[in-house]
């Protein structure tokens, strides 16, 4: 049994060692295949660590951004939209600035967040980048929630497409919950909006500085509501929002001052001139009562709308009585829309305004003038008259303005006769400042407005007042007065008969397009 035991022992130790001696041979296999694999692979890894060493930090951090952004997309809230109320607004391409060399796309406004990140991601976009240190000017300042109007040159970029739509929401509302008809006039000497003499589409009558004006002051004026800022009217940004529409101004030669002001704002957004035009050739002037001015589609943009005025003293039907002599004497049917009302349905966008006739002659009169259905009134109430006139026209609207339709009323714009009316003598010569106190002109308060209101108040189709009344009461000094005539080849300044209730161009009407503007930029339209 001894012997058996010790001749075991010894087996049993040669397998320990040679197990031992077999791991410390797989150790040492190992380590020199390794080694090996170190030495034969370090030169790529040296190249790809001075690849990356090479990397500029701007495409090391957009790397980075990109990691953070695909974190953030999976939290339940984005420090995007913690931080919305923090925002930079980006102005809109105008393209008739000569040094803008971005795309050609058509622009549109954009508002981003502040964060640097977020403008880096962006940058992409264009064709030019911008430094990080370049200051961008906002079209559409406000005292709460957006950044300081500078005076630098605004940054031009063009833009493909529209991200952050629920920040344009934001600045949307805050337009929406601004009184824009209260406010006052402030210096600004970025105005007039476009040059004096510039604009082919002035007619002699409001062309005050061809004309001989000697003072200037009037076209340095800009509109300031109380509780917001305007946005700086954007004449490529409106033509985009009117892409393949049409608008049209209605009504008197109040409205026919109006729509020369727009085709001469709308005319800056064009780099070629002859891309805007009438389209049978027409001049303006006060004896042609419609217009059709076509925004041409084309390579650098594809506006393709035009902006239209039609002429309509009142709203209702104008018409001609002949009695039982032969004589004939006008009438005006009360009860009936304008038979220019089949033009109207045609627009998209529609700015009626009717007023200065009403106090003219037979209107103010009211005898033998006023109809309703076959019976013509031997006196009637002028004021009654407009009333149910006005109601007459809302009726129209109720019916025939759809939905896809936006409707203005441009309300009354004041007149400053000084020692009587237009057609007695009348004059507003010499005024060179907007009227800064006095209650009996800047509260007074007509009663068409007091019965526009009240009938706008009533109808089911929504219409938008621009109630630039009080507006126009401070503007006394913006109306042609004697230099409503060209008077540069010295010929003497006649005072008999001065323009106290039309406006110089440029000048007060540009303010009301600028309300147009802002109600589209408010509607996101």
């Amino acid at each position: 049994m001894a012997t058996s035991s010790t001749s075991s022992f010894p087996q049993k130790t040669n397998r320990h060692i040679f197990s031992i001696v077999s791991s410390l041979m797989l150790l040492l296999f190992l380590l020199c295949l390794f080694l090996f694999t170190k030495i034969a692979f370090e030169p790529q890894l040296s190249l790809y660590t001075n690849l990356v060493s090479q990397i500029p930090p701007k495409l090391t951090h957009i790397h980075d951004q990109f990691d953070h952004d695909l974190r953030q997309s999976i939290s339940p809230e984005s420090k995007y939209q913690q931080e919305i109320n923090e925002e930079t607004t980006l102005p809109i391409t105008s393209k008739s600035d000569p040094d803008h060399k971005a795309s050609r796309e058509t622009s549109v406004p954009i508002i981003i967040p502040s964060e640097p990140e977020f403008q880096d991601k962006l940058y992409k976009n264009f064709e030019e980048p911008i430094p990080s240190n370049e200051k961008t000017t906002p079209p559409i300042p406000s005292k709460s929630d957006l950044v300081e109007e500078t005076s630098e040159k605004p940054t031009v970029l063009d833009v493909k497409e529209k991200p952050f739509e629920d920040i344009n929401n934001v600045i949307a509302q805050k337009l929406r919950n601004c009184d824009i008809h209260k406010g006052k006039w402030v210096k600004d000497e970025h105005y007039p909006l476009y040059k004096p003499g510039s604009c082919p589409y002035v007619d002699e009558a409001f062309d005050c500085q061809n004309n001989g004006r000697p003072d200037s002051g009037y076209l340095k004026w800009r509109w300031k509501p109380d509780d917001c800022d305007l946005p700086r009217f954007n004449a490529t940004d409106f033509l985009v929002r009117l892409r393949r529409k049409r608008l049209m101004l209605v009504g008197d030669s109040m409205n026919r001052n109006q729509f020369e002001s727009l085709l001469c704002l709308l005319r800056e957004a064009l780099p070629d001139k002859s891309k805007m035009y009438e389209i049978h050739g027409y001049k303006i002037t006060k004896g042609r009562g419609y217009f059709i001015f076509k925004f041409e589609e084309s390579i650098a943009n594809d506006y393709d709308c035009t902006v239209e005025f039609v002429r309509s003293h009142f709203l209702v039907r104008e018409g001609i009585r002949v009695n039982a002599k032969g004589n004939s004497n006008p009438t005006l049917s009360i009860d009936r829309i304008d038979k220019t009302a089949n033009r109207w349905n045609r627009a998209d966008v529609l700015v009626f305004n009717t007023g200065h006739w009403w106090t003219h002659g037979k209107t103010s009169k009211g005898k033998n003038y006023y109809k309703e259905g076959n019976y013509i009134y031997p006196r009637f109430d002028p004021v009654e008259a407009y009333r149910r006139a006005i109601k007459t026209w809302a009726r129209w609207i109720n019916k025939n303005a759809k939905n896809e339709k936006l409707v203005f009323y441009r309300g009354y714009s004041s007149a400053h006769f000084r020692g009587g009316d237009w057609d007695s003598g009348g004059s507003c010569n010499g005024e060179t400042d907007p009227v800064t106190r006095g209650a009996n002109i800047l509260d007074s308060y007509p009663i068409k407005m007091t019965i526009l209101e009240e009938v706008i108040k009533e109808m089911h189709v929504p219409v938008v007042l621009l109630n630039v009344t009080r507006l126009t009461n401070y503007r006394k000094d913006g109306h042609p007065s004697v230099y409503g005539k060209n008077v540069s080849s010295g010929r003497r300044v006649s005072t008999r008969r001065q323009d106290c209730s039309h406006w110089c161009l440029p000048g007060v009407p540009d303010a009301w397009n600028e309300l147009i503007y802002t109600t589209m930029v408010a509607r996101q339209t």
